[in-house]
């Protein structure tokens, strides 16, 4: 394991906390933190990515420096162990992680923005005493929603919860879950009775020793660092107490934690992108083809040129829906035109990258196809470029009927 002297001087949690005074600018400390987590991320996680990547493993002591350098309670009070930092600091995080590997940033993002997130607004004050401790220093957490008939349609869940008295008896099969093979504690949503439809939704916390059953582990085309695997849950007991907030309300739960976590994949997507880019650059300007560097052909210039116009718009509507956000504003559109329009400009980008390194982009030992399939998940994950394409679509047709 690398080492990474500068994070017992430095972590995130020294960082005083303040939002963002406009939509073009951070603060000092945002740009700070930036430059905090990006050395993290070029001195720790950059010399481990090709073994994660052939081993599609997420190593062990990777994840406790992340907890130990402040990275997985960024908006934790810091009387939970938590940083106490803004949505906006976030952001930040998962943006310049993705730049190195987006595995570990996509963890890092459903952690913070889903997970911890979901106890902050909703969870009871003697669950969040319990766990949001434990979240922001040692306890990796999945989210559980999806199923093999649930997907888009995430509403047609079939996971049930028996109301057994003192507790509830928890039975069912999720799928694509992110960060299940290391998650120490599950957020999972199951239906208490069917006959209400989504409305009998409830969201439950529940921990990997009470017998959740890891089974397959997914392979995958990209994020092969991050675990996706079928999770079971047979005969679990949860107690009542673990109910996080109102039976029947797991639905309203779900749908604004997603349209949070949206933000939180824009700014991955932004990530990634840049860091496609910044791989490539540097090697058309090195290379030299008819007597000049590639990189000085206009035909060349131009790709290039437009790219970091596309990357700089997306960056602007991801930060702009987490300013929405922050000021308790309505951002459900912002949030999906964002997830939409990042996730696109990331497979543009990291796509353009493989070409501008010519052949040796198309190597593995470049480093730079990686990206290009880490950026097909954008498209997909916590609602689809077709989803977000319908709910833009709807907020659009409001205006004018």
């Amino acid at each position: 394991m690398a080492s990474f002297t500068a994070k017992k001087a430095f972590s995130i949690s020294a960082v005083s906390r303040t939002t963002p005074t406009s939509l073009h600018t951070f603060t000092e400390d945002e740009n700070m933190l930036r430059q905090s987590v990006s050395d993290f991320a070029q001195n720790v996680l950059k010399p481990l990515v090709p073994e994660m990547e052939e081993k599609e493993q997420m190593p062990k002591q990777l994840i406790k420096d992340l907890f130990e350098y402040g990275l997985m309670g960024i908006e934790t009070d810091i009387e939970l162990g938590g940083s106490e930092q803004s949505f906006t600091a976030a952001l930040i995080a998962i943006e310049e992680l993705a730049k190195v590997e987006p595995g570990v940033s996509a963890m890092v993002d459903i952690h913070n923005t889903l997970c911890n997130t979901i106890f902050k607004k909703y969870a009871s004050k003697s669950l969040c005493d319990k766990y949001l401790p434990q979240f922001a220093t040692k306890a990796l957490t999945s989210f559980c929603l999806s199923e093999a008939g649930a997907g888009s349609d995430a509403f047609a869940l079939q996971t049930r919860a028996e109301d057994k008295g003192d507790h509830y008896l928890l039975n069912g099969t999720k799928m694509w879950i992110s960060n299940s093979a290391e998650a120490d504690v599950f957020i999972v949503f199951a239906n208490v009775d069917p006959s209400k439809g989504y409305r009998g939704i409830s969201c439950f916390v529940v921990e990997r020793e009470w017998g959740v059953q890891i089974a397959k582990k997914e392979k995958k085309l990209g994020l092969r660092s991050s675990s996706t695997c079928v999770v079971n849950f047979d005969d679990i007991k949860v107690p009542k107490e673990n109910v996080l907030g109102e039976i029947g309300k797991g639905y309203k739960y779900a749908i604004e934690m997603l349209n949070e976590g949206r933000i939180g994949i824009a700014a991955q997507m932004c990530g990634l992108a840049q860091g496609a880019y910044n791989m490539a650059l540097p090697y058309i300007f090195e290379r030299k083809q008819f007597g000049k560097h590639i990189g000085e052909f206009q035909g060349m210039q131009h790709q290039y040129a437009q790219i970091a116009t596309e990357i700089e718009a997306a960056r602007l509507l991801t930060y702009n829906a987490a300013r929405m956000k922050e000021e308790g504003r309505v951002f459900v559109q912002e949030a999906a035109m964002a997830k939409l329009f990042a996730s696109q400009v990331a497979e543009k980008a990291a796509s353009k990258a493989i070409e501008w390194m010519g052949g040796i982009g198309f190597t593995r030992e470049a480093g730079v196809e990686k990206f290009y399939r880490d950026a097909k998940i954008g498209a997909i994950y916590e609602g689809t470029s077709n989803i977000q394409l319908q709910t833009i679509a709807k907020l659009q047709a409001e205006k004018y009927k």
